[in-house]
């Protein structure tokens, strides 16, 4: 007899044998469930399309606080409703140019950009570029000229209004135009308010989320009331949640009972993926996209897609 059996049971080996391992594939394996996120996300076979609105929106995605998320905001937004049957144009209206690298779309010096069509008046088309990878998707890159179009634009006529004209002269069919605006109220922020019907505003779940959201509001209520009449603050997203945190509930339900239905249902938690993105010139929805940052970011987009197909058209 052998030393690993007993009389009449079976053996060891014979027991292993027996046991039933799970599948990886099983629904309620970790491994499972962010592979059903990462094909829900990239959507492959195109099945899984998004509402597209009955009309163009334009976006502009602002908040004067920096390091907010408006950047990752405009570039995963768009690359989800873009993978989802929207076609989309992201314009960097930063001079840092993040949404831009984070898309993956040259900026270096001498690139066609978002600065020629504001100062020259060069035509949108001519400046946008196709985001590799993405179908229906395209980018009006911001370079470093733009540093200087604050200050170029003081003396241009109807400065307030560059980017608007830049828009309209835009004929190429496009569901969503998503601003990305610097972290400050210059001229280059009064722009994507002007040329925007809508607004929407990243607030991070931290101490100092509220910090300069009153002025921003009131700046957007001076748009709308000399400049933009059609402005709205549409949406709010609540970014960088730490659910390990009290505070970040609190400032949750702060947001929500202060600006009611604008919120987002979907919250985007603090994610090392969503960080790790920009790095390797792609979002997250295409860095990781079963990570539960490309999962927000995708659900955010889809309440975004459906609250557009609602719309009425004008």
């Amino acid at each position: 007899m052998r030393p690993d059996q007993t009389v009449g049971g079976p053996s060891a080996d014979e027991q292993a044998e027996e046991t039933q391992w799970p599948s990886p594939w099983d629904d309620d394996l970790p491994l499972a469930r962010e592979a059903q996120r990462a094909v829900r996300v990239l959507n492959p076979g195109g099945d899984g399309q998004l509402p597209r609105p009955t009309r163009r929106r334009v976006l502009g995605i602002a908040n004067q606080k920096g390091g907010v998320g408006k950047t990752t905001t405009a570039v995963n937004l768009g690359v989800a409703l873009a993978l989802h049957g929207n076609r989309v144009m992201v314009i960097d209206l930063d001079p840092q140019g993040n949404a831009s690298t984070g898309l993956g779309v040259e900026h270096g010096a001498g690139t066609p950009s978002i600065y020629e069509a504001l100062i020259e008046g060069t035509p949108l088309g001519e400046v946008t570029q196709a985001v590799e990878g993405i179908p229906n998707l395209v980018c009006a890159p911001a370079t470093i000229d733009l540093a200087g179009a604050e200050v170029e634009l003081v003396s241009v006529v109807a400065r307030e209004a560059r980017l608007k004209k830049a828009l309209a002269g835009y004929t190429h069919d496009i569901d969503y135009v998503l601003i990305d605006c610097p972290p400050s109220l210059g001229l280059l922020t009064v722009n994507a308010l002007v040329a925007a019907e809508e607004v929407l505003i990243p607030i991070q779940c931290e101490y100092y989320a509220l910090e300069g959201l009153g002025q921003l509001l009131r700046n957007i209520e001076l748009v709308k009331v000399h400049l933009n009449p059609t402005l709205d603050v549409s949406t709010i997203l609540l970014t960088m949640y730490d659910k390990r945190t009290k505070l970040a509930d609190q400032v949750e339900q702060e947001v929500r009972g202060h600006f009611g239905d604008t919120v987002l249902k979907s919250v985007v938690p603090r994610s090392v993926r969503v960080s790790e993105a920009p790095g390797y010139g792609q979002s997250v929805m295409t860095y990781d996209p079963g990570s539960r940052g490309a999962s927000s970011y995708f659900e955010a987009a889809e309440e975004i897609a459906v609250r557009g197909a609602a719309m009425g058209t004008k």
